[in-house]
């Protein structure tokens, strides 16, 4: 059975001399990991639309519970070349999609999440403020897939609270909290950056300007909470720009 969509490559992994698996994130699809035949050699009929970030209209040929099926035709729609030219953006870049991979199930078709990766790219591309803009994509995503923690109160009376519990995902108001070590404080200012993400469109999004403290607590806190659930660091995370 033929199939065709629209997807971006995550990443790649050779294959034999000349072949490749390919993994995408499409649109009608989920996470689809493809076989390439010869992409490798000089005269590839695939070009340079299997690199890493290219979002492209693919063709692939399996039934539908083939655990590889063949990839027939990819046709470019943009190569966001600009993103895996500067190390710092692509590196970035890399951390969202391996978070992508990491929770989303293959062949789970989610249009919100395939969305919200395009759109995210797009406004990489466009030399918006990368920090923020990946901040956003992780608390839409883990929304999405349905991890995310909660800032905006008690998670278990809904009272004001301060203190974020990762045992738990959210914030425990004191009452709710004796017996347990609270994993960090979260500043007002944090939580309505947070509400914010959520709440606005992603298109508004560089309208924020939130201080470089309180988006490095965010981001932090978001981090130490998607390791907790992994039960490991994102191996991007530990890359150091030199």
């Amino acid at each position: 059975m033929l199939h065709r969509t629209e997807g971006i490559v995550l990443k790649t992994d050779s294959f034999g001399e000349a072949d490749l698996i390919v993994t995408y994130l499409t649109s009608g699809y989920g996470i689809v990991r493809t076989f390439a035949k010869s992409p490798r050699k000089i005269k590839s009929r695939f070009g340079s639309s299997l690199e890493p970030l290219t979002h492209s209209r693919i063709s692939f040929w399996g039934k539908e519970d083939a655990a590889l099926p063949r990839l027939t035709q990819s046709d470019i729609m943009q190569s966001f070349h600009s993103i895996r030219d500067v190390l710092k953006s692509f590196l970035k870049v890399s951390e969202i999609i391996e978070l992508t991979l990491s929770f989303m199930p293959e062949m789970d078709a989610s249009k919100k999440v395939y969305s919200l990766l395009v759109e995210t790219l797009h406004a990489v591309d466009a030399g918006n403020d990368t920090t923020l803009l990946f901040t956003c994509y992780k608390v839409k995503f883990l929304e999405i897939v349905g991890y995310l923690p909660r800032l905006n109160g008690c998670g278990r009376c809904g009272r004001e609270g301060d203190a974020f519990y990762l045992s738990h995902g959210t914030v425990l108001c004191k009452r709710c909290s004796k017996g347990y070590e609270a994993s960090f404080c979260i500043s007002p200012g944090a939580v309505h950056l947070y509400a914010s993400l959520l709440g606005w469109s992603f298109s508004k999004i560089n309208r924020i300007k939130p201080s470089e403290a309180i988006l490095r607590e965010l981001s932090m806190l978001l981090d130490e909470h998607v390791k907790y659930i992994m039960e490991r660091n994102l191996k991007t995370t530990t890359f150091k720009i030199s």
